[in-house]
């Protein structure tokens, strides 16, 4: 399993948009290049003197210095090769030492930094690019003991976790290969007025940032759960089976109402319920396991959405559900873990269970096309602040009640939501383009609330 149990204070690293996407809401919000996760160090042979040169490859995207670390023996003459392959300027100043210009994409300039014998840290000069991650940590090791040269210039030194080094998840790197990411597409409502679903509880390994793996606590399988829609008066039964060996889990959907006794009691390992409730209201509402402690429960990821339609709900081009959480890596339930989702620290923000994989795969409509966004806030402790660079919404529904809608000359630029509340918005897009979506608390789009639509002609 991923993480490190040991630093509950941690932040992530921010990525920028998808496909030269630049947000224009925060200026390092930055285009991403593609997640080249850095290649390893070069040895360059003999130097002057006794001294041995080794040149390291150096890159500068996604407001990450990849390697982020260079472990080398004491005395070794040290070259950086350094290369930006950002969409914007970036530099690298090493400390007590020479400094690259700024490099504009496709740059490349060489740092010869002479025999290293002390540790040192370079970083990109440009305002705020160090405090958001940007550095390079050169770490001086006799040839005896600590990491060898070969994994330290792997770049990663634990950085695939998101916890070793106290930055959260690489942002900017590849997801693994066959990684697919969870359709935000939300299917129409179902003919049928009675819904049928089997919900097995159990523990799934799941891929939450670029080349990140947890052990999640899920429902069917995925964090957040399946979506359920239907609409005003459906009843939906929902057969929900703990396969989890370890634990009691229940089950509590916001979009019923009834007395809790029962349908949301705990169910210990290999037991069954049925819950079934009516859909009296439309919303958009969160669902997720009733067991204590809900804030462990929810934190590791058994929550989802029901979506309930107004009546007269009109139909558009497309239709999106994005769930938003916190993600809090490291061992489910341990005591790291408990502090830092205690303490409201955790390693990501996250649209649909995963860290910005709608940047990597980003949502498509045409131009002129008119799309419908449902959000849910699963928390499980903060709120949600949506927003679509670009666009202004002419419709905005939030629990339960429009707030506007075309007919009015006003527009929204944000669907707010406290944990556990719901709703949608719809915009039509102008123009072809890439359109950055993000929780506009810019802390959480930084490090992983964000993603783009690609608008095409």
């Amino acid at each position: 399993m991923n993480g490190s149990p040991d630093s509950p204070a941690r932040r992530p690293a921010l990525l920028g948009t998808a496909a030269g996407a630049v947000l224009t809401v925060l200026a390092v919000l930055l285009a991403n290049s593609g997640g080249d996760p850095g290649g390893p160090a070069v040895a360059a042979g003999a130097g002057s003197g006794t001294a041995v040169t080794r040149t390291v490859e150096v890159t500068l995207s996604g407001m990450r210095v990849r390697p982020a670390r260079i472990d080398v023996t004491a005395g070794t003459a040290l070259r950086l090769e350094v290369t930006n392959t950002d969409d914007r300027r970036h530099d690298l100043k090493v400390e007590n030492g020479p400094a690259t210009p700024l490099l504009g994409r496709g740059r490349s300039r060489t740092l010869d930094l002479g025999p290293v014998t002390e540790d040192r840290e370079a970083w990109c000069t440009l305002p705020g690019h160090r405090a958001a991650g940007m550095t390079l940590d050169i770490v001086v090791r006799e040839t005896a003991g600590g990491a060898t040269e070969e994994a330290a210039a792997d770049g990663h030194g634990g950085h695939s976790s998101g916890t070793s080094d106290g930055t959260g998840p690489d942002l900017g790197a590849g997801f693994s290969r066959g990684w697919q990411p969870r359709t935000a597409e939300l299917a129409p409502a179902p003919g049928a007025r009675i819904h049928r679903l089997e919900l097995r509880a159990a523990h799934t390994e799941v891929e939450v940032a670029p080349g990140v793996k947890q052990r999640m606590w899920t429902f069917g399988g995925t964090a957040p759960g399946p979506a359920l829609r239907g609409t005003v008066g459906d009843v939906f039964e929902i057969t929900l089976v703990n396969d989890d060996h370890g634990m009691g889990h229940g089950i509590d959907f916001h979009a019923g109402s009834l007395a809790p006794d029962r349908p949301m009691r705990t169910l210990e390992p290999g037991e069954r319920l049925v819950h079934r409730f009516r859909a009296e209201k439309a919303g958009a509402w969160l669902y997720h396991c009733s067991t204590a402690p809900m804030l462990q429960h929810i934190g590791n990821g058994m929550y989802g959405a029901v979506v309930i339609d107004p009546p007269g709900l009109k139909e558009v081009d497309h239709e999106y559900l994005l769930v938003s959480s916190e993600l809090y890596l490291g061992t489910p339930g341990s005591t790291a873990q408990v502090t830092k989702m205690r303490e409201g620290t955790p390693d990501a923000w996250v649209f649909n269970g995963v860290a910005a994989q709608y940047a990597k795969r980003p949502l498509t409509v045409k131009a002129g096309e008119r799309a419908r966004f449902w959000v849910v806030d699963a928390g499980p402790s903060d709120p949600v602040a949506f927003h679509i660079v670009g666009t202004v919404f002419d419709t905005v529904y939030k629990e339960g009640a429009h707030l506007l809608t075309p007919d009015r000359p006003g527009g929204a630029q944000v669907l707010d939501l406290a944990p556990a509340q719901g709703g949608f918005v719809e915009t039509t897009f102008p123009g072809a383009g890439h359109y950055s979506f993000v929780d506009h608390d810019m802390r959480h789009a930084e490090a992983g609330a964000h993603g783009t639509v690609e608008v095409s002609r």
